[in-house]
């Protein structure tokens, strides 16, 4: 499988180790759902978030538990936008 960049991020925090914990792996798009899955199991947060590209909006995300696959959750979205805002993204 190629690399990924990802960063682990701590929402509702300034402290490190802090607040809620998640994975966000950016430049997703060529993931399967399948290997989604696998990766939010291998980093085994709450939620593993997947940046990708959308046709509507500026990116889309995915959201992952380490078991099942989530419409939506509130962390994992500000640890996105925090991802995307530290990168440049």
């Amino acid at each position: 499988m190629p690399s990924y960049p990802f960063l682990l991020v701590d929402a509702f925090t300034q402290t490190a180790l802090g607040g809620n914990p998640c994975a966000v792996v950016l430049d997703a798009d060529d993931l399967t759902d399948q290997q989604m899955q696998r990766l939010a199991q291998e980093f085994n947060q709450s939620e593993t978030a997947f940046v990708r590209s959308s046709r509507v909006a500026a990116f889309g995300v995915r959201y992952f538990t380490p078991s099942e696959e989530i419409p939506l959750a509130g962390h994992p979205t500000i640890a996105t936008i925090t991802a995307l805002l530290h990168t440049g993204g």
